[in-house]
């Protein structure tokens, strides 16, 4: 296990990893892109699998939707190299930076998760709300690569 946490002095301004899960034995976490900066994705990891993530220098999550830990990229390839990880002040939050290569991130094809942009301003109906693509080309064909495998996107 990771240091218990003691004092909150030590939390915010000791050397050692203390990392604080949820209620669910889940922390947050946020991907980079290294080279760029580019928000890639959100997501979560439990204790093994942010054990994983240091030991194996690759990105491994835990799946909320599924239930289970998975390491990113084991079925599509695009592996996320761990080139550093960092976590908040109060270490209930994790920023890894990675290289995915010439890869992406998202289960639905683009390179980042986040490819699509919500408008500003006065809303004039929020059940149709609607908002621009900034990645106008997949990366990947998910057909291709994910065949018949379940989709982790919930209703």
């Amino acid at each position: 296990m990771f240091k218990k946490r003691h004092s909150i002095k030590e939390i915010e301004e000791g050397k050692f990893l203390s990392p604080k899960f949820d209620e669910n034995g889940l922390i947050p976490v946020v991907t980079t892109d290294f080279k760029n900066g580019d928000l890639l994705m959100h997501g979560y990891m439990d204790y093994e699998a942010l054990k994983k993530t240091i030991e194996t220098k690759e990105a491994h999550y835990w799946s909320r939707s599924r239930k289970k830990i998975w390491h990113k990229g084991q079925v599509s390839g695009f592996v996320q190299k761990i080139k550093e990880i960092r976590i908040d002040d109060d270490q209930d939050s994790v920023w890894l930076s990675v290289d995915i290569g010439n890869g992406a991130s998202c289960h639905v094809g683009y390179r980042s998760c986040f490819y699509r942009s919500i408008p500003l301003g006065k809303i004039k109906n929020e059940e149709e709300l609607e908002m621009e693509f900034k990645e106008k080309e997949k990366t990947f064909d998910p057909k291709k690569i994910y065949k018949d495998g379940s989709n982790p996107t919930k209703l």
